[in-house]
């Protein structure tokens, strides 16, 4: 398996949680719960207050990372926590907590908008005597805004949007067995 395309791969043991990338999901009952994972050596080098960058990245920084925190954590508590570090990280680097405590304030807005337009919920069910193990991925959301196939817009140049119900999804993994 090692000689497998030039890739080297990594075994362990059976757990009932993963690192992949930057998440950790965990089994948990019949829920999968997800988290940030960070690695211990990251640093955390975000730009300086006084640099000579524009003040737009700073804004961007804080709006796209409080989003990520929000779409990848699904526990509040876990979303407290990774904002707090992230908050800590950005005035250890020097920056000011009048200038940061606004900025996360609408970007925590904006992302708890944001995700109670598409928050997923995911359930895992495991049947006992079958094979299959199955995870249910709905939104919190009942319809999705998409423009039509034909004619794109209306006489005023306007784009229309029709309403399409949603539907669950379904993902069935077969599990091996000995």
């Amino acid at each position: 398996m090692q000689q497998w395309h030039g890739l080297e791969w990594e075994f362990s043991p059976l757990s009932r949680s993963c690192q992949y990338m930057d998440l950790t999901l965990t089994l948990s009952g019949q829920t999968i719960q997800s988290t940030l994972f960070e690695k211990p050596q990251n640093l955390y080098l975000y730009l300086p207050p006084h640099s000579s960058h524009p003040k737009g990245p700073l804004q961007s920084l804080i709006y796209g990372n409080i989003l990520r925190i929000h779409r990848l954590c699904s526990s509040p508590r876990e979303v407290h926590k990774h904002t707090r570090y992230f908050f800590h990280r950005l005035t250890n680097r020097g920056h000011n907590t009048t200038i940061l405590t606004p900025l996360f304030r609408r970007a925590t807005n904006n992302a708890l908008t944001y995700m109670s337009c598409y928050r997923t919920n995911m359930t895992l069910t495991n049947r006992p005597n079958s094979p299959r193990l199955t995870i249910r991925s709905s939104s919190t959301s009942n319809t999705i805004h998409k423009t039509p196939q034909h004619g794109n817009s209306n006489k005023f140049g306007k784009r229309q949007l029709r309403h399409h119900p949603m539907t669950p999804h379904y993902c069935t993994y077969r599990t091996l067995t000995a």
